[in-house]
C-alpha cells in the first residue's frame, strides 16, 4: 500500500538510520520493519485483512506506531481510541465505527469488544524471511478513520486514504520545510491527528521520530530536545504558553531546534511575537483540521500586521469564505470558511456528510475572512466543539455523562475561555424539581466515566438555561457570564 511502500525502500537503503527513539530504546530501519512483519502475522492470524477496522487503544509508544504501520500493511482501517478513555467510551467509540478488534495495553480493563493485548510476545519482531512480505505496490484505499467533532458537536469520523495522508505530507515538505534529515521530537498524544500525522510522515520521509509524550512536564521537553539533538517539534499553544514561563537558560534547546509548528489553535498576536522572540525563531503557526488536513501557514518571516491572521493557504489548497449561499464574500467580510484540495477527505465514515463536504469542499464549521493579500483570519467557531490544549471535546460527552445523574433535569456544557488551554470545560446544571445537587458528587461522576481532559473544571447549579425561541440552548449567553481564567 501507498504508506508503507517507503518504510520498505529505507529498510533496504538505510536499514540502519534511527527510525524511532523512545528513552533509551532505538529502532532502527530494518528493525522496524521487522517488527511491523511481526504484528502484521499476528493481527492476520485473528482475521485481519483489506478493509477490516481495528481499533488501536495504545499508549504512546514504539508499539503504537509499528501498529498503525502493519494495518497499513494489511490494507486495514486503523481507528485511533484514545487509550484514557474510560473503557465504557472506548466500547462505545469501537462499537459506532465497526471495529472487528481492538489493541489495547497489557493493563488495560475489559471490554465488551474483542481485544488483543499489545505485550512483549505481541511485539516480537517476524522471523527473518518468514514476515508477510506486502507493501511494495501504489495501490490506494482507506486508511484511517479519524475521529472529528464534526459540524454538529458529536462525534464523526472523516475516512482518509493513503493517498489523502501522503497529500497532506506534501504540505509538510514544502510549506513546513520538514525532510528525512529531521529528528522530530514528538511531543503530542498518537491518538490525535496532529500528532499521528507528523510522526507517520517522518517515518515516511526516512527521518526520525523521538517520542517524548505528554504528561511530561515543559522541563522535560527542553531536555529530551537537547539530550535527543532534536531539530523539529509540533507542540499546541498551551504547550508553548507553558514553555513560554521558563527562563531562557532552560529553553536554549529549543531556541536550537531548526524549526517549531504550532497548531490545535490559533496563537494570539502577544504570544506568538513571544515565540519568535524566546522560543524559536521559526515558529510557524498551522491551521488544520482533522477532516481536511493543513489549510493555511504563517511563517516567522511575516510582518507584526500579520499576528492576527492564520496566515497564506497551505500548497495545493485552495480557501474562500462564503456566505449562507455558499457565494464567496468581498475580502474583508466575515463568511464560512471551506476549502478543497487532494488532502481533504470525501466525507465522514458510515455517517451523514452533506452538512460539512458539499460539492469537493469542506466546511469546518468555522468563521474567518480574506484580505486582498490572501491572509486568513479566524473570527470565531459555528460549531460548539470546545478546544481545550489544542484537543476538540465535544459537549455532548459531557452531557450524557452528567445526563445520567438521577437527580439532573437539564444541563448544557460550553467552552470557558483560558488564557493557558485557550478554553476549561463548564457546565450548568438544572436539577430535577425536589432533588438537591451537590458540585463535588457531580464532578466525581465525571471523574469515574470520562477521561481528564475531558472534566469540567466548575459545575454551575442554575434555576433555567437561557432558549432561544425554538427552545434550544443559547450556549453563548453562558459562556458570557463566565470570567476568563488565568
Amino acid at each position: 500500500m501507498i504508506l508503507d511502500g517507503p518504510l520498505r525502500q529505507h529498510a533496504r537503503s538505510r536499514p540502519g538510520h534511527p527510525a524511532l527513539v523512545h528513552g533509551d530504546r532505538i529502532v532502527d530501519y530494518r528493525e522496524l520493519d521487522a517488527l511491523v512483519d511481526g504484528q502484521v502475522d499476528r493481527l492476520s492470524a485473528l482475521g485481519v485483512s483489506r478493509g477490516v477496522a481495528v481499533g488501536v487503544a495504545l499508549s504512546d509508544r514504539i508499539d503504537h506506531v509499528v501498529a498503525m504501520f502493519a494495518l497499513a500493511r494489511l490494507a486495514a482501517i486503523h481507528e485511533p481510541l484514545d487509550w484514557r478513555w474510560a473503557p465504557g467510551e472506548q466500547e462505545q467509540v469501537a462499537r459506532r465505527f465497526g471495529a472487528r478488534i481492538v489493541l489495547v495495553e497489557p493493563a488495560a480493563p475489559a471490554l465488551g469488544v474483542p481485544t488483543a493485548v499489545v505485550d512483549d510476545a505481541w511485539s516480537a519482531p517476524a522471523a527473518p524471511g518468514r514476515g508477510t512480505r506486502r507493501g511494495e505496490g501504489d495501490e490506494d484505499g482507506p486508511l484511517v478513520v479519524s475521529l472529528s467533532s464534526g459540524t454538529t458537536g458529536e462525534p464523526k469520523g472523516p475516512l482518509l486514504t493513503h493517498s489523502q495522508l501522503v497529500a497532506r505530507f506534501r504540505v509538510f515538505w514544502i510549506n513546513l520545510g520538514l525532510s528525512s534529515r529531521d529528528r522530530f521530537l514528538s511531543c503530542t498524544p498518537l491518538y490525535y491527528g496532529g500528532g499521528r500525522a507528523f510522526a507517520l510522515m517522518m517515518l515516511y520521509s526516512g527521518g526520525t521520530v523521538v517520542l517524548c509524550p505528554p504528561p511530561e512536564r515543559p522541563e522535560g521537553l527542553c531536555r529530551a530536545a537537547g539530550v535527543y539533538e532534536a531539530t523539529a517539534t509540533f507542540l499546541v499553544p498551551t504547550q508553548l504558553r507553558r514553555l513560554l514561563a521558563l527562563d531562557d537558560a532552560t529553553l536554549a534547546p529549543i531556541r536550537a531546534l531548526r524549526v517549531v509548528v504550532s497548531s490545535g489553535s490559533a496563537l494570539h498576536p502577544a504570544e506568538r511575537r513571544a515565540g519568535l522572540a524566546r522560543l524559536n525563531k521559526n515558529l510557524i503557526q498551522y491551521y488544520s483540521s482533522t477532516e481536511g488536513g493543513g489549510v493555511s501557514y504563517l511563517e516567522s518571516c511575516e510582518p507584526d500586521g500579520r499576528d492576527a491572521s492564520v496566515g497564506r493557504a497551505v500548497f495545493g489548497v485552495d480557501v474562500q469564505c462564503v456566505d449562507d449561499a455558499d457565494r464567496p464574500v468581498p475580502a474583508g467580510d466575515v463568511g464560512r470558511v471551506r476549502y478543497r484540495g487532494p488532502g481533504v477527505a470525501e466525507g465522514f465514515f458510515q455517517q451523514d456528510s452533506a452538512s460539512a463536504f458539499r460539492d469537493g469542499w469542506f466546511y469546518p464549521g468555522d468563521l474567518g475572512s480574506l484580505d486582498p493579500d490572501g491572509y486568513l483570519s479566524l473570527r470565531g467557531r459555528s460549531k460548539d466543539v470546545i478546544i481545550r490544549g489544542g484537543v476538540n471535546i465535544y459537549p455532548a460527552d459531557v452531557e450524557s455523562t452528567l445526563l445520567g445523574h438521577p437527580g439532573v433535569a437539564d444541563c448544557a456544557v460550553v467552552g470557558w475561555p483560558s488564557s493557558e488551554r485557550d478554553e476549561e470545560i463548564a457546565a450548568f446544571v438544572i436539577a430535577k424539581p425536589g432533588e438537591s445537587l451537590d458540585e463535588a458528587e457531580l464532578l466525581q461522576l465525571c471523574v469515574s466515566a470520562l477521561a481528564a481532559y475531558k472534566q469540567p473544571k466548575r459545575i454551575f447549579l442554575v434555576a433555567e438555561l437561557p432558549r432561544n425561541s425554538l427552545g434550544k440552548v443559547v450556549k453563548a449567553d453562558l459562556v458570557a457570564t463566565l470570567p476568563i481564567l488565568p
